[in-house]
């Protein structure tokens, strides 16, 4: 594997991430579960860990004139600790957050 491809796997990434929390302001909303897309149900359910999923916001932002929609779980584990789950209406994983 060369130099480039290497630093593409390990900075594409970051700069999604970086990127997802830089967007202009915009809108954000309560959900309720079954309003959720699928593809977004089934990150949000693969990296709960089996926890209860307390409250689901959709936030739409806008970004180089482009409309990106952001959905956010907060989920409570068994043993009380919560996290935030963030993925994109895609349902690509954005980020998980223990809180």
């Amino acid at each position: 594997m060369n130099t480039k491809t290497l630093l593409l796997i390990v900075a594409l990434p970051m700069a999604m991430i970086f990127a997802a929390s830089s967007f202009a302001g915009g809108k954000e909303e309560k959900v309720q579960w079954s309003s959720v897309p699928a593809v977004v149900q089934k990150t949000i359910t693969e990296n709960a860990g089996g926890g209860k999923i307390e409250e689901i916001e959709k936030e739409t932002k806008t970004k180089d004139g482009k409309s990106i929609t952001v959905y956010e779980a907060k989920v409570k584990n068994s043993d009380g600790k919560k996290i935030e789950i963030k993925v994109g209406e895609d349902g690509k994983l954005i980020k998980v957050e223990n809180d």
